[in-house]
């Protein structure tokens, strides 16, 4: 929102920067930034009617130079006001701010400023906290359900899970990053192409996601999409100036595959679910999106398991990087259809930037009820 004088502002500069330049459908989040004005309420409830419905709070400044982007408690306490009067969504990066940059001060005075030292900043004390202290408030504000981005820690599974237990209307999401990279893959040569917020955790707490992913706590695997150079990436070494973000939309569905079917032995229904159709339901786009059937959009993705190729940056389009660089693949995408229409095929791109369309959102009651998926 702080995009425009007034949400509404926000929204028209985004999608004059989006239409006829997106070779998808696409949707948007509202993010609220800072103080938030008294007269924001108001415009977010009128947001939410339009179509936009789910609104992303920062609980975090993230690093020491981005101050303004956390949301205090008390405007936190007002949005969730009104996502609860009018059926909207919380999407929430969720880390303790106090926590984060008390590290931060502290590795500094230490002299330990390396960014193989990211997961004590970003620690799962912060996330335990920031997860539980954001549960609590939306528990108190009935009607208020929630979205916890990037679960990073076995914490925030807990977390979640425990909330979940309660019949508290709340989802969960990790990424791929999380799910195939631990903090030792920083102290690798080029780590911080691994890196995204919140830092990689340990390997315990990657076994938490994946069993998370099993038991229904975590309901999606999605991308931090940063589409910058490998200069950029390397231009931080510190744990105040690495670039956060992957170049890691293109293969995160035949990544998730290899691990989920190809290594863990997940059903296929199970994948779909993970990597397209909760983050569809939770959304509000269900079931014109994230199905196959009558009156679906014709959306399809179809893998080849014949095609086990290895990732390789230069056979990519996103970037002249890539952090799944030399991962063997039990299947990667022949045919990729927009609405019916062929858009990918074989490699060969087909479509058009003018293909993409808004997507009015409405998210389901029975999702706002309680912990459906």
């Amino acid at each position: 929102a702080s995009q425009g004088a007034t949400v509404r502002d926000a929204i028209e500069q985004r999608e004059a920067d989006w239409k006829g330049h997106c070779a998808c459908d696409y949707a948007q989040h509202i993010m609220v930034e800072g103080a938030l004005p008294v007269d924001q309420p108001p415009q977010l409830a009128e947001a939410i009617q339009a179509g936009f419905p789910t609104v992303k709070i920062f609980t975090t400044d993230i690093t020491p130079s981005r101050k303004g982007r956390m949301v205090d408690f008390g405007d936190i306490w007002e949005v969730f006001q009104v996502l609860a009067a009018n059926r909207g969504l919380g999407v929430i990066h969720s880390e303790d701010n106090d926590i984060v940059m008390h590290m931060y001060g502290k590795l500094i005075r230490e002299g330990r400023t390396e960014f193989e030292n990211m997961a004590e900043v970003h620690n799962t004390l912060s996330e335990d906290i920031s997860f539980r202290r954001v549960i609590r408030l939306a528990e108190k504000v009935k009607g208020t359900a929630l979205y916890m981005m990037h679960t990073s820690a076995a914490s925030g599974v807990s977390a979640i899970r425990e909330a979940r237990a309660r019949g508290v209307p709340i989802y969960g999401e990790s990424l791929h990053q999380y799910m195939l990279y631990t903090q030792e893959d920083y102290k690798t040569p080029r780590g911080q192409i691994y890196h995204t917020y919140p830092s990689l955790k340990s390997a315990e707490d990657q076994a938490a996601l994946w069993s998370g992913a099993l038991d229904g706590t975590i309901n999606c695997v999605a991308t931090d999409e940063i589409c910058c150079t490998l200069a950029k990436k390397l231009q931080g070494s510190r744990i105040d100036d690495t670039t956060g973000g992957n170049a890691g939309v293109e293969p995160r569905v035949a990544l998730m595959y290899t691990e989920m079917v190809g290594n863990r032995g997940y059903t296929l229904s199970r994948f779909v679910d993970l990597v397209s159709s909760n983050a569809a339901k939770i959304m509000g786009l269900y079931p014109r999106k994230g199905a196959i059937a009558a009156g679906s959009d014709a959306d399809l993705c179809v893998l080849d398991p014949d095609d086990r190729r290895v990732i390789r940056a230069e056979d990519l389009h996103e970037a002249d990087y890539t952090p799944w660089e030399g991962r063997k693949m039990a299947a990667w995408p022949c045919l990729t259809v927009l609405r019916g229409k062929v858009v990918v095929e074989n490699g060969v791109w087909r479509g058009s930037l003018t293909d993409g369309k808004w997507q009015h959102r409405k998210v389901a009651a029975e999702i706002l009820a309680g912990p459906m998926l």
